[in-house]
């Protein structure tokens, strides 16, 4: 049984606790590990999520992205050896149905999938909106600071 401490991933990413707290999950309790993957930073607010799914074309595999979860299945046809008549004496190549789910940080969106050389790439990009990035509060001095009058207050002096 392989053991991974994730750790380092704690301290050098930010929001994506949820992820790592669910891959602790999946690999403590034994899950099999089909299909592996791979998880990059790729870039500041970037990541990509390798999946190896040789075997499996385009139209077999599917990527839906809902609120925070990313799920990646796979689907082989059936009676893969209908089509020319043969007959496998040793299946060591996997070709069974998968289903993978990740959980996303908040405003993690899914930016581009491609399928190259056996592996399914998901792009992924934290896209923080204005309203929640930080914003720079000038401090006036308190002899240029502007005066606020209260509308109702203005218009009884008067």
């Amino acid at each position: 049984m392989r053991t991974y401490d994730l750790t380092p991933f704690y301290r050098s990413t930010v929001g994506f606790d949820r992820l790592f707290n669910l891959l602790d999950q999946v690999t403590s309790d034994g899950s099999p590990g089909y299909p592996p993957y791979n998880i990059e930073r790729t870039g500041e607010n970037a990541y990509r999520i390798s999946v190896a799914v040789s075997g499996f074309s385009q139209s077999e595999l599917s990527i839906v992205a809902k609120e925070n979860t990313l799920t990646i299945k796979g689907e082989k046809v059936a009676n893969e050896n209908g089509k020319d008549n043969s007959e496998v004496l040793y299946r060591g190549i996997a070709s069974r149905a998968f289903e993978r789910v990740f959980q996303l940080a908040d405003f993690v969106q899914v930016k581009n999938a491609s399928l190259e050389n056996g592996l399914l790439h998901v792009d992924l990009v934290r896209e923080i909106p204005e309203a929640k990035k930080p914003r720079n509060i000038q401090i006036a001095s308190g002899d240029k600071a502007p005066q606020v009058v209260d509308g109702a207050a203005g218009k009884a002096a008067a």
